[in-house]
C-alpha cells in the first residue's frame, strides 16, 4: 500500500506491469501494489494482440488503481507496443535491461532466465523504484533524425569494415600499392576499380593511368602523382602471388562498393543537415563550436527532450562523463565513470576534439588542463564535461552559445 504524503489515513491503490520484449512476441506480467501476480501471459507482436492486452490493462487499472507499465527495451521491436501503450493513455516507464538482469540475479535461482521471470522482475522494479524515466512518444522530426543518424552510423561501420578488408587483400597481393594508396580517399578508390596487379599497372603505364583518373574526375596533379606512385610500386614487384586474379577482382569490387557508399554517405549527411536545420533545437546546438550537423543529429537522437534530465550534471552522468565517488571505510576517492551511454559520450568527446581545433576559448581551456598535468585524453574529457553544462543551459534558456558570454568555457 502507498500512503499519501499528507493524509496518513488515505490509501492509494496501484498496479504494476512488466513487458519482456522480444521480436515475435512479448511476455506480460501484472502485479498489484503488494507484488502479488495478477496476470502472466504471452502477447504476440501484432496490433490485434497488443490491443487485447491494452484492454486488459485498462481493466486492471480500473480495478486496482493507477497502472504503471515497464519496458526493458525502447525502439526497434518494441516500437509498435510502445506507441500503442502511450496512445492509449497508459503510463509507461523504461526499466533498463541491465537493471532487470541484476535484479533477477539477486533472487533465489536468479541465473535461471525466462521470459515470464523477466517480465515479473520488470513489474517488481516498477513497483519498487521511483526514478524510472517515463516514456513519451517522440515527435516526428526527432524520430526522423534518430533513424537517419542510426542509418549513418551503420553505414560508416560497414564502410570501415570494407576499407579494412580491402587493405588486407591489397597488402597480400601488392604491398607496395597498398602503401601508395589510401582507400579512404576517392582518387585511390577510382584507381583500384581498374588497376590493382603489378602486371596490369606496368602494361598500362603512367600516361594511360593518368588519363583514366582524369576522366573520372581526379585533378591533373593528383592523378599524375598517384599514377607515378602506382607504377613505381608495380616496377618494384615482379612476382605474382597465388590467387592474384581472384584477389584483384575482389579488390576492384570492394573499391566500387566504397565509391557507392561515399556517394550515399554524402547524400545522407546532406539530408541530416536539412533535418537538423529544421529541428527546433538544431540551430541552438550547432551554435556551440565543434557541434556539426552529424554530431547535432546524434545528440538529438540520443537525448530527445533535454527536460527529461533535471540538470546538466544529470545529463553528464547519463553520458558517463561525471566522476564517480568510491568509498569504503576510510578510503574515499573519485574515479572516471565506466557506465553511461557510450554513444552520447562519444558525441561530446568528438565535439570537444573538433572545438579545440577551431574555437580559441575551447583551446584555451584544453591548454590549461594540459598545463595542470592532464594527458590529452583527460583534458578532452574535462572539456567534454564542461560542454555538457553549456549545451544544457543553452537548451534550457533557448539561447545560442554566442548570445551568452557567461556560458563560455573559461573557468
Amino acid at each position: 500500500m502507498r500512503h499519501g504524503p499528507f493524509d496518513e489515513g488515505s490509501v492509494t491503490l496501484s498496479a504494476n506491469a512488466g513487458f519482456d520484449i522480444a521480436k515475435d512476441f512479448h511476455w506480460l506480467a501484472v502485479t498489484d501494489d503488494r507484488g502479488r501476480q495478477l496476470c502472466s501471459r504471452r502477447v504476440d507482436n501484432d496490433p490485434d494482440a497488443i490491443e487485447r492486452a491494452i484492454s486488459d490493462l485498462i481493466a486492471v487499472q480500473a480495478e486496482h488503481g493507477q497502472l504503471t507499465i515497464g519496458l526493458d527495451l525502447l525502439g526497434g521491436v518494441a516500437a509498435l507496443l510502445t506507441a500503442m501503450l502511450v496512445a492509449a493513455g497508459l503510463r509507461v516507464v523504461h526499466v533498463p535491461g541491465l537493471a532487470v538482469n541484476r535484479a533477477r540475479r539477486g533472487t533465489r535461482g536468479g541465473e535461471n532466465k525466462s521470459d515470464p521471470r523477466d517480465a515479473q522482475v520488470i513489474a517488481e522494479q516498477v513497483m519498487l523504484r521511483t526514478d524510472l524515466r517515463q516514456v513519451e512518444l517522440t515527435d516526428e522530426a526527432t524520430a526522423e533524425l534518430r533513424l537517419l543518424a542510426g542509418h549513418r552510423t551503420a553505414l560508416v561501420k560497414e564502410t570501415t569494415a570494407r576499407v579494412n578488408r580491402l587493405r588486407d587483400l591489397l597488402a597480400s597481393l601488392h604491398p607496395g600499392l597498398e602503401r601508395a594508396t589510401d582507400p579512404t580517399n576517392k582518387s585511390s578508390l577510382i584507381l583500384l576499380t581498374r588497376y590493382v596487379t603489378p602486371d596490369e599497372i606496368r602494361r598500362s603505364g603512367s600516361r594511360r593511368i593518368t588519363q583514366y583518373l582524369r576522366r573520372r574526375g581526379v585533378s591533373e596533379p593528383a592523378a599524375q602523382a598517384l599514377a607515378d606512385a602506382a607504377l613505381a610500386a608495380a616496377r618494384a614487384q615482379r612476382t605474382a602471388v597465388p590467387g592474384e586474379r581472384r584477389t584483384a577482382a575482389l579488390i576492384k569490387e570492394l573499391a566500387d562498393d566504397l565509391l557507392t557508399a561515399r556517394t550515399r554517405l554524402k547524400a545522407l549527411e546532406a539530408e541530416i543537415e536539412e533535418l537538423v536545420d529544421a529541428h527546433p533545437d538544431g540551430a541552438l546546438i550547432r551554435s556551440l563550436p565543434g557541434m556539426g550537423a552529424v554530431l547535432t543529429a546524434e545528440f538529438i537522437a540520443l537525448v530527445g527532450d533535454h527536460r527529461r534530465f533535471t540538470s546538466g550534471d544529470a545529463l553528464a552522468a547519463a553520458a558517463g562523463l561525471a566522476p564517480v565517488l568510491s568509498q569504503s571505510g576510510k578510503i574515499r576517492y573519485s574515479r572516471s565513470a565506466t557506465g553511461g551511454d557510450k554513444a552520447l559520450k562519444r558525441v561530446f568527446y568528438q565535439s570537444a576534439f573538433c572545438a579545440i581545433q577551431r574555437d580559441p576559448v575551447s583551446r584555451a581551456y584544453y591548454d590549461r588542463k594540459r598545463s595542470e598535468g592532464k594527458r590529452h585524453h583527460q583534458a578532452l574529457i574535462a572539456l567534454a564535461r564542461r560542454r555538457v553544462n553549456v549545451v544544457y543551459a543553452m537548451l534550457r534558456d533557448r539561447r545560442p552559445y554566442e548570445a551568452r558570454p557567461q556560458l563560455r568555457l573559461v573557468a
